[in-house]
């Protein structure tokens, strides 16, 4: 199914190692410095689990049923140099044009402090969602001047801290509204004037919830049809800016809820949506210094009412304190999280674009409100110019009033729109064509006064032009007329007012960096999140022009880089998972989920069985599975799980008769979600088939099966790929990340389509991704991983990351109990921890142990979960055995910590696990409160004298920051009593 041409395939292969080069020793493997334990480390990790060799270990770990019998079939392993150059050869294929294309997506410049500090810093990219907050103040702290950017331009009260893209985000507020409003209504009003990747999402969303769209004219919509909500674009996606007060004055009538879809960049100089009754506002903060990227990845905001705080998507950063009494930053209002909620959630949002929001708020800071007002009034002004310019050739703007985006007839005017856009062309520059013979043309933040002369030259078809632009600009007016004009202030906060030099940006950036726990500090032992090694190499392709500087729907002719690389990655990971397609659009993994089901529901809709709508989830899955399914209008059925935590067979079987007639799904994680290869894979899937089901394969735990055995061979019909996991995407702090998914024959015709550029099925579900690739931009990292490593290193990263785990768990064991283990007592790669016990024993719960481990340096494994009261850790293949026994060590010495707990030696409260973290502040207090010394507290280890990474804040008050609410930049008096 997929289908390399002649020139990608040339391009794929690579000459045979030679073998002089072999003798002479002159091979440089990259696989070497991904996988980190050497090989004297790995014979002695395996002599303590008692086995003779890897393949011993991976013969009794992964069922022999279900192996790989061959290699992988993948080009030979690059070094690092002969990888680059192969990518710089794909990239140069591509030809980047000028876009003013609009539709979204604008040109802009990402200030150099910005791309070296943030960008390409692995201090930024390389963390982790910021669940545990007392070491991601730095983070969080760029995500609240976010959430403040957004609130202050959009004059709503309440902002998250960023959602995937524009059209997610506006999927997103057609759920919230239809949750919201109660007035019984199951249709939603979309403006023909949003942008058309916008409204085939919102159909591609609705399908599933029965939710009726009503495309049409809101100058004309009497609102006599009942709606529960409105969406509108301002300014429109031709860039005419509209006075919608009477309109939502009409849906408010009804009590629905209006959503405006803002330019952010616009409201800079526009009366911004909250002024005029807006409900929701949504957009993309792209144009705020984050490339092109070919559509992504871009961080998408959402802002809303104050009174819907406890409805808004997505993560909320709130303002708390930690237990000195110390403001303090968190993810607010967690039990909101979907992994909590489940088959109750509303939303599936698992992952936002922190390092992309991070660099959007950083560009606020950096140029501060005025400096954010001149780039908005310099592209309103060249738009005015080009304007005027364009009538006095002869041409009628039919988009005024305007911000930066014309919409220009050209019935009237000296050339007809193909000879427009052939000249353009020729002139290396791209505009829209519409339908009707109208062009269009989006100025940015990268135009200049040439380019407007340019682009009059190419309207008025002559060099010299019948008009002195230096004599026309006097002339004209720039100021918006009432009621367009922004009166409020905004960004009046100190963050955007003191960082403006370099200088002081600089060390603003570093004071932020230095409060956060990532990659570069110590292991990220986090089960089921991968945070493996992201090497510089894969890294350094993200930020090539060739790959960054282009327009998502610029025409494939300019993009053939791009083509290949999509195509090579999409045969890699079809040869890596067994499957027939794949689909890259889904850009996150909770979207890859959806689009999965999605997949499945249209195959069985197609085969007239639309009514299969009962998905059975194991208790145990990830809680973006069940919330997944409720979007796609399915039922969630339960499956329990037995005591080694496998799935109940006997349970699924009579459950799958039981719903036989209209069984749609199975959704199930291999390995188990609990951590082990469950033997009866291929059983489970068989008796879904055998009942008119599907089988989709969540594919977080991959990094247990490359190279080893294969999704597509053993049952699955469709499954998601993370690529921010297995294949080295960053997580960037909580995002970007990317979640394509693999299916069967039977299912590639349903993959995605896109309404702008063509791809997807001929029975396509439409699109879930604002971009026909989701974030491309991302994805050289993934193709550069694969090519460096080779189907043999990749096997060779699976194996040793079912090594590492098992030696944790090996090492551990006697000290803590492993929950699940497989038939030969062993895990996969990862393993789930048992803290229940001492629970009990000494009142010490999971997050005493979490905040304990920032003292000896490390990042908790992920908490609570898939068990309550247990820890999972996933040490991945990129850990050595010093860092894997270092934690041990640290887990240990914890352990005897809590023994002196039961033996009464150490007070049950005051004890260094339930006053943890400690921070410098409290160690250099003059009163030191504790029973137990500061060495113990700060010092409890000796590696920790050589290098100490701080909390920057003490334990944080998470009811504090729920019950005082606090959720953008404010001063000292937010945190009184």
């Amino acid at each position: 199914m997929v289908n390399l041409d002649s020139r990608t395939r040339q391009l794929n292969n690579t000459q045979p190692r030679s073998p002089v080069a072999e003798v002479l020793g002159l091979e440089d493997q990259f696989v070497q410095r991904h996988v980190d334990p050497t090989p004297t480390e790995i014979e002695q990790m395996l002599t303590e689990l008692g086995f003779s060799s890897l393949d011993d270990l991976i013969d009794k770990t992964v069922p022999s049923s279900i192996r790989l019998k061959q290699d992988l079939n993948l080009p030979t392993e690059k070094s690092e140099d002969e990888a680059l150059k192969q990518l710089r050869a794909i990239a140069s294929q591509n030809q980047v044009f000028r876009s003013l294309i609009g539709m979204g997506y604008s040109d802009c410049i990402t200030p150099a402090a910005i791309q070296r500090n943030i960008l390409e810093n692995p201090g930024w990219y390389t963390a982790y969602t910021p669940y545990q907050p007392e070491i991601a103040q730095g983070r969080l702290e760029a995500l609240l001047n976010f959430q403040t950017m957004v609130s202050d331009l959009t004059g709503l009260e309440i902002a998250n801290a960023s959602l995937l893209d524009e059209a997610t985000a506006a999927a997103e507020a057609m759920s919230m509204s239809l949750g919201v409003c109660k007035n019984k209504a199951n249709a939603f009003f979309v403006s023909k004037n949003c942008h058309p990747q916008t409204i085939e999402l919102l159909h591609t969303r609705a399908k599933p919830l029965g939710v009726e769209i009503i495309v049409g004219d809101e100058q004309t919509f009497d609102c006599s049809t009942p709606i529960f909500g409105a969406i509108l674009q301002y300014p429109t996606t031709d860039g005419k800016v509209c006075d919608y007060r009477e309109f939502v004055e009409k849906v408010h009538e009804q009590k629905a809820l209006v959503t405006v879809a803002a330019d952010p960049l616009s409201l800079a100089l526009l009366t911004p949506p909250g002024e005029w009754g807006a409900d929701i506002a949504v957009g993309s903060t792209q144009r705020f210094g984050v490339p092109l990227g070919y559509g992504g990845p871009h961080a998408a905001y959402f802002a809303t009412k104050e009174k819907y705080k406890r409805q808004i998507p997505g993560r909320l950063v709130g303002v708390s304190k930690d237990t000195q009494g110390k403001p303090a930053l968190r993810l607010a209002l967690q039990t909101r999280e979907q992994h909590i909620r489940r088959d109750r959630a509303t939303s599936n949002i698992c992952t936002a674009q922190v390092l992309l929001a991070v660099i959007a708020s950083t560009y606020a800071v950096y140029h501060g409100p005025g400096g954010i007002k001149r780039i908005a009034e310099k592209v309103h002004r060249l738009t005015v110019t080009l304007a005027e310019g364009l009538k006095r050739i002869g041409y009628t703007i039919s988009s005024e009033p305007y911000f930066d985006t014309l919409k220009i007839e050209t019935s009237n005017g000296p050339r007809e729109q193909q000879e427009i856009l052939n000249a353009a062309q020729a002139e290396k520059i791209n505009l829209r064509a519409y339908d009707d013979g109208a062009i269009g043309v989006s100025l940015d933040e990268t135009s200049t006064v040439e380019e407007v002369t340019t682009l009059l030259q190419i309207f008025a078809g002559q060099e010299t032009l019948p008009l002195r632009l230096e004599e026309l600009v006097p002339e004209l007016t720039f100021e918006f007329p009432e009621p367009f004009q922004r009166t409020s202030e905004y960004l009046t906060e100190p963050v955007f007012n003191q960082y403006h030099s370099e200088t002081k940006l600089l060390r603003y950036l570093n004071h932020l960096q230095s409060k956060d726990l990532s990659l570069t500090t110590s292991m990220i032992p986090l089960g089921s999140c991968t945070m493996k090694l992201n090497a510089a190499a894969e890294m350094y392709p993200v930020t090539w022009p060739e790959f960054g500087k282009i327009h998502p729907f610029a025409p494939k002719s300019q993009t053939q880089g791009y083509q290949t690389l999509f195509q090579q990655l999409r045969e890699w990971l079809a040869e890596i998972t067994g499957f027939a397609d794949i689909s890259l659009q889904p850009n996150a993994g909770a979207q890859g989920e959806y689009t999965g089901l999605l997949v499945i529901r249209q195959y069985h809709e197609t085969r007239g069985e639309g009514h299969r709508n009962i998905c059975l989830i194991p208790e145990s899955a990830h809680g973006t599975n069940p919330a997944s399914a409720v979007m796609c209008g399915m039922k969630v059925v339960p499956i329990s799980c037995n005591e080694r935590g496998d799935i109940d067979l006997e349970e699924l079987r009579a459950k799958a008769e039981k719903y036989s007639d209209n069984l749609g799904a199975l959704m199930i994680t291999y390995p188990s979600t609990h951590g082990v290869f469950e033997t009866e894979i291929q059983t489970i899937c068989d008796i879904v088939h055998e009942h008119g089901g599907q089988v989709y394969l969540d594919g977080a735990n991959m990094n247990a099966q490359m190279g080893l055995c294969r999704p597509g061979d053993y049952g699955a019909d469709v499954c998601h790929l993370n690529l921010h996991k297995t294949f080295c995407i960053p997580h960037g702090g909580g995002g970007p990340g990317m979640g394509p998914i693999g299916v069967q024959s039977h299912l590639a015709p349903f993959l995605p389509s896109h309404p702008v550029i063509e791809t997807g099925g001929e029975k396509a579900i439409g699109a879930v991704a604002a971009a026909p690739w989701g974030s491309p931009s991302i994805l050289p990292i993934s193709w550069m991983f694969i090519a460096m490593m080779g189907g043999k290193g990749l096997t060779h990263a699976s194996k040793v990351a079912i090594l590492n785990a098992n030696y944790i768990a090996h090492r551990l064991d006697d000290h803590y109990p492993v929950l699940y283990k497989g038939n030969a007592g062993l895990v996969a790669h990862e393993c789930i921890i048992d803290l229940r016990p001492v629970k009990k024993s000494a009142n010490i719960g999971v997050d005493d142990i979490a905040k304990r481990l920032m003292d000896f340096g490390f990042h908790a494994p992920t908490v609570s979960w898939p068990v309550a009261g247990t820890i999972m850790v996933e040490p991945t293949e990129s850990e050595s055995k010093e860092e894997l026994d270092r934690f041990c060590d640290a887990m240990i010495a914890i352990r005897q910590e809590i023994a002196a707990i039961e033996a009464g030696e150490v007070d049950a409260e005051d004890n260094p696990l339930k006053k943890a973290p400690h921070t410098h502040e409290m160690l250099i207090a003059d009163d030191w409160q504790y029973s137990y010394s500061r060495e113990k507290a700060a010092y409890p280890a000796d590696w920790l004298r050589e290098y100490k990474f701080w909390p920057a804040v003490s334990r944080i008050d998470n009811a504090y920051g729920d019950r005082n609410l606090v959720c953008s930049c404010v001063g000292m008096e937010a945190y009184k009593e």
